[in-house]
């Protein structure tokens, strides 16, 4: 198809102006050789129409010696011929009405472009400029002899010729351009439409493929401004819903053959099932001819009103490709008495008689001439035969709204001068304004139809944007039926614009279930989308949610990490309540712990009641039966207070079991350190002239265990006052599950009660390692010496342990080592008295602890 470049036409433009704008000619003078109409009447205001009479033209070898030919147009396009037949019939209707234009008589020019946007502008200039060859100048030069072109069909002769006659302020009324670039009232400031704009046409058809789960979908589009602008916003709407395109391929009819085929081989290629196909009806004719002959089919076509409502794609040649499209159809419209007008041709006899013969010719497969070619076998035509008898597309009434479109712009043009002309029983003058006040009054009309249809124009020279969605459903009779199952108005809200009725869709291949078409499946609960390399953002992997993280709906783009305290359940799709964690009473290894807790505070209980009952025996007095009930005592507790480490950690069992443990132990270290020092001062009394058990009597042992225990208790009183342990929920150690400890609150005062715990052992093994040798046969240091060795060690190989475990596991370590070092202690230093009484009681007599050993 011939494009209108913009540097053409800012070339025309300036010529026409400098033409005009030559003060020393008073005339308008025309370039080149006039044009006639093929349609015409005269009257008082003459409006201007063109329409595309014929579909396509012989191109012609230009020899750059004589001027161009005119262009020989060929291919008879009987949709154009409906849409004159409208045209005429709405001024025929205005001619014989009283309430509008009362007194004046409407006439026409019409003109053929043959699909040709250089023609279109032509004749356009025509128009305005009154197709005279000279004509005198006025104070507004060549001011236009038609009020308003009605016609165009296609959005690409269009803005052409809104272009160029944009600055003469003459309005152009098209019944079916739909570009949205046609809006733009700085480029093309005198363009109306009684058609809505494919910008609302876009982002419906977005919205429905949104609707039906389509996110993977193929495209193509008519190679001109109507298919490019309107993918350009269907595609900027489709990806804002999460809507993607495999492909999207421009296609026009007269593209070769290896086009085509490049089509066909990426629809094969793909594996979107949903098509979206931008085109109009020449270009849609073509390419399902094609598709057909490659037994392309079983997809799903969304299509514009440029081709889903057209009866003759329906019945052409490969239209069981197109089974069960859906799409966007101008809504269904009924314009009493246009039928019958248009079956009656009179009209275009009287109006073009060369023109009308051709017409009738194609029509009927008849002749007038009565010469025939050689080899021609048709029938003469009469004039008289019947339009009703056939059947061709002239017949075919299926697109009516479009016919109601350019009934509807002539009535709009026709109320504009009604209104300019003051027109009440009869109008003033048959002379019509100046044409930037009939663009102005034209932008701001509002009327009724007969029909009760409300039209007007919105800002930027648009009507109202509703649209029927149609499906297509096949008959019984092999035919297609377009069946409304919706309806798509932008006035709404937008979640409320797309309205579908609850009836059965057919889909491709004849199916009563929705198509699906996205490149990656849905992600399930607990799994988040991640991206494809180097594809668009609907193919992408499903990838479960980490450790602690879910996502509780589909496709989702990210997973939510839980709350510390919770924690994701094996689906991913849900934070369940971690697992609180403790050394229960319950479990295995708390059970063995309090046994051991209880069984060595037992074992102390009768150690300290053997010795009771024996407390007068020689074993038991020589061993400082006060201070050994006090250790047997101490034992007491150190076992018992290992059974506060057990249980739920709360604020009092934090602050007790790590002081009870101190101060007890302390009490018990102190005493057998005053029993290792009792023994020291025993051997050393015994020496000549040594008078030391005179001051480390029983009375000052009790002071020094009551001192080494007063220290402790300060620490742990400093402690509890500072910074106190209190219960603690770890969540560090482990993700799953949370761990409720004690903290220790101050750490210094924690260290500070082992360290002290620690240097008195150490103090009091190395007392007793000194005496383990002094001669007595009762001597107890020996005994002291292992007990503190056994102490030491349990206690230096728990702090490295202690540190390390985790969680419940540190409480069993510190409860092990308080149960060793005891049971140590108790064994050491009371197991063998307990033998000797029990078992040996020859051994517990005086006589046998004065004897000496060898």
């Amino acid at each position: 198809m011939c494009m209108w470049s913009e540097q053409g036409l800012a070339l025309l433009q300036l010529l026409l102006v400098a033409s005009f704008s030559k003060s020393e000619e008073r005339v308008c003078s025309l370039m080149g050789e006039p044009e006639e109409p093929q349609l015409f009447k005269t009257g008082d205001i003459i409006f201007g129409g063109i329409f595309s009479f014929h579909s396509s033209w012989t191109n012609m070898k230009s020899t750059y010696v004589h001027r161009p030919l005119p262009l020989q147009c060929t291919s008879l396009n009987f949709r154009a011929f409906q849409f004159a037949q409208s045209m005429l019939f709405a001024i025929e209707e205005i001619n014989n009405s009283t309430e509008i234009l009362p007194g004046i008589t409407l006439g026409y020019k019409m003109y053929d472009v043959c699909g040709s946007i250089a023609r279109a502008v032509r004749v356009a200039l025509s128009l305005i400029n009154g197709n005279e060859e000279t004509a005198s100048m006025s104070e507004r030069p060549c001011s236009g002899s038609v009020p308003a072109i009605i016609g165009v069909t296609s959005s690409s002769p269009c803005m052409a010729i809104s272009t160029v006659i944009g600055p003469f302020h003459t309005p152009l009324v098209s019944h079916f351009a739909t570009c949205a670039c046609l809006s733009d009232k700085i480029k093309y400031p005198s363009f109306l439409r009684t058609i809505p704009s494919d910008y609302y046409q876009s982002r419906a058809l977005a919205q429905m493929v949104k609707h039906f789960g389509w996110t993977w979908v193929g495209a193509i589009r008519s190679n001109d401004d109507y298919g490019n602008n309107g993918m350009a916003i269907f595609k900027d709407t489709a990806t804002q819903l999460g809507i993607c395109l495999e492909y999207s391929l421009p296609f026009v009819r007269t593209d070769p053959p290896e086009q085509k085929q490049k089509i066909i081989e990426t629809i094969k290629g793909s594996t979107s099932k949903v098509i979206i196909a931008f085109l109009n009806h020449m270009d849609m004719e073509v390419l399902i001819e094609e598709f057909a002959h490659h037994n392309l089919k079983g997809h799903q076509w969304v299509g514009t009103e440029g081709w889903i409502s057209d009866s003759q794609i329906a019945i052409a040649k490969g239209n069981y490709i197109l089974e069960g499209s859906i799409g966007l159809a101008i809504r269904k419209a009924h314009v009493t008495g246009l039928r019958e007008f248009m079956l009656d041709v009179k009209p275009l006899n009287s109006s073009g008689n060369k023109l009308f013969t051709e017409f009738w010719e194609t029509a009927f497969g008849c002749i007038f001439n009565n010469i025939k070619a050689a080899g021609e076998n048709r029938e003469h035509c009469t004039g008289h035969e019947d339009l009703r008898g056939i059947k061709n597309s002239f017949n075919d009434m299926s697109l009516m709204p479009i016919f109601n479109n350019v009934y509807k712009a002539v009535y709009a043009v026709a109320h504009t001068l009604h209104n300019i002309l003051g027109c009440e029983e009869m109008c003033s003058n048959t002379i019509a304004s100046d044409q930037q006040v009939i663009l102005k009054r034209l932008k701001e009309i509002m009327f009724e139809t007969k029909e009760g249809e409300e039209v007007y124009f919105n800002e930027y020279g648009d009507p109202a944007a509703k649209y029927d969605i149609i499906n297509w459903q096949p008959k019984k009779d092999g035919s297609v039926e377009f069946v409304t199952i919706g309806l798509y108005d932008a006035s709404k809200p937008e979640e409320k614009q797309l309205n579908l009725d609850n009836l059965t869709f057919t889909w491709a291949n004849n199916s009563k279930q929705v198509p699906i078409s996205v490149c990656s499946g849905t992600c399930a609960l607990g799994t988040r989308k991640v991206l494809q390399k180097g594809k668009p953002v609907c193919c992408y992997d499903c990838i479960p949610c980490a450790e602690g993280e879910v996502s509780n709906v589909t496709d989702s783009i990210t997973c939510v990490r839980c709350h510390p305290e919770f924690w994701s359940n094996e689906g991913r799709d849900e934070c369940e309540k971690k697992e609180t964690e403790f050394l229960s009473y319950t479990e295995i290894m708390g059970t063995i712990l309090t046994v051991s807790s209880l069984l060595g505070a037992c074992l102390t209980a009768t150690v300290a009641f053997i010795f009771f009952r024996h407390r007068n025996t020689p074993i038991v007095k020589a061993n400082n039966s006060e201070l050994s009930f006090l250790l047997l005592f101490s034992l007491t507790l150190c076992f018992l207070c290992s059974l506060t480490f057990i249980g739920r950690p709360s604020d009092w069992s934090c602050m007790l079991r790590h002081t009870a443990f101190g101060i007890t132990f302390v009490l018990c270290i102190s005493c057998v350190l005053g029993k290792t020092l009792a023994v020291l001062m025993a051997f050393k009394a015994t020496l000549p002239g040594s008078n030391l058990m005179k001051w480390f009597g029983p009375r000052r042992q009790r002071i020094v265990v009551l001192a080494f225990t007063f220290i402790q208790i300060v620490i742990c009183i400093v402690w509890l006052t500072s910074n106190p342990p209190h219960p603690f929920k770890n969540l560090r150690h482990f993700k799953d599950r949370i761990i409720l400890e004690c903290a220790l609150g101050s750490p210094i005062g924690f260290w500070a009660v082992l360290g002290y715990i620690g240097l008195l052992a150490l103090l009091c093994f190395i007392l007793a390692f000194l005496a383990r040798k002094l001669p007595d046969n009762f001597n107890e240091a020996k005994f002291i010496t292992f007990s503190m060795l056994i102490f030491c060690a349990v206690w230096l190989t728990f702090i490295p342990a202690y540190v390390s475990s985790p969680g419940k596991f540190s409480v069993a370590v510190e409860i092990f080592a308080i149960l060793a070092s005891s049971f140590g202690l108790l064994f050491c230093i009371f197991i063998p008295k307990c033998y000797i009484i029990l078992l040996k009681p020859e051994r517990n007599t005086k006589k046998n602890m004065m004897d000496k050993k060898s």
